[in-house]
C-alpha cells in the first residue's frame, strides 16, 4: 500500500526530541531500522538539528528542559511544514489543544504503543506527501473527490450542504490527524469567525448522520473528546 511505500522506499529522517534517555531508546526500537533517526535533548538542539538536517517528521516531548514543546512547535512553524507527532505524559484537554493549535500534526499520550505510534506516523507521512494535493481520499466505503465536490458512501452520491462539505474537506486534508474545534472554525467559517461551537457540532452531526453507517457509533469521524475531531483512515488500522 502506498503508506507502506513511503516508509520502505525513501531514505526518511525523523528527529526524536525527549530529554529522557530511555524513551530515546524505546522510540529508536519502535521504529525498527525504518528511519534514519537523529537526536536532540532539549528545545534549542531540536530546532538547531531541524534546520540542519531538515528530517521528514519530528517526534516532539513537550516537558523540555529549556522550553515547552508548544513552543519548539510554534518556532518550528515559523519556517516548516514539517509534521511534528507530541508525545507527552501531559493527558489535559488544554495541553493538547494548545499544542495542536501551535501547528502539531497529532498527539500521542503517553505511554503508548509503538504498533499506535507506527499509525500515527503512517499517516502524518501520507498528509505530508498529499498535502495541498489531494484529489480523492477514500476510506472503507468512503469516497470524497475534492475536485469535483462529489461525496459517495458505498458508491451512492451524498448530498450535503455546503457547511457540511467544509467540514469534511477539511477533515479529508488533514486525514488522521486532529483537528481542534478552533481549527476546523476557522478553516470552515474564517479566521475572524467567532463561530459558536454548538453549531459545529450541530454540522458535524449531521453530517455524520448522511456518511457513517452508525452515526451513534461513527467509524469516520472520530471525536477527540474536550479537542476536536479526527477522520480516521481505516486502511491505517489494516497494516
Amino acid at each position: 500500500m502506498q503508506s507502506n511505500s513511503l516508509i520502505s522506499d525513501f531514505p526518511l529522517r525523523v528527529l526524536i526530541v525527549d530529554d529522557e534517555r530511555p524513551i530515546r531508546r524505546f522510540l529508536n526500537a519502535s521504529l525498527g531500522g525504518r528511519f534514519t533517526v537523529s537526536e536532540a535533548e532539549s528545545g534549542n538542539d531540536a530546532l538547531r538539528v531541524a534546520a540542519v538536517d531538515r528530517p521528514d517528521l519530528v517526534i516532539l516531548d513537550l516537558g523540555l528542559p529549556d522550553m515547552d514543546g508548544t513552543d519548539v512547535t510554534r518556532r518550528l512553524r515559523e519556517w516548516t511544514d514539517v509534521p511534528v507527532i507530541i508525545i507527552s505524559v501531559r493527558d489535559r484537554d488544554e495541553d493538547k489543544i494548545a499544542a495542536l493549535d501551535a501547528g502539531a500534526d497529532d498527539y500521542l499520550t503517553k505511554p503508548f504503543s509503538a504498533g499506535e505510534l507506527m499509525a500515527r506516523i503512517r499517516a502524518a507521512l501520507r498528509r505530508s506527501v498529499k498535502r495541498g494535493n489531494v484529489s480523492v481520499y477514500r476510506s472503507g466505503d468512503l469516497s470524497v473527490d475534492l475536485q469535483k465536490r462529489e461525496v459517495r458512501v458505498k458508491d451512492l452520491y451524498v448530498t450535503l450542504t455546503p457547511t457540511e462539505y467544509d467540514i469534511l474537506r477539511a477533515l479529508v486534508n488533514h486525514a488522521g490527524g486532529v483537528l481542534t474545534h478552533r481549527q476546523l472554525i476557522q478553516e470552515v467559517w474564517g479566521g475572524n469567525y467567532e463561530a459558536d461551537p454548538h453549531l459545529l457540532r450541530v454540522n458535524v452531526s449531521n453530517l455524520r448522520k448522511k456518511i457513517e453507517a452508525d452515526a451513534l457509533h461513527p467509524c469516520h469521524i472520530i471525536t477527540e473528546p474536550g479537542v476536536g475531531y479526527r477522520l480516521k483512515n481505516i486502511e491505517d488500522e489494516k497494516e
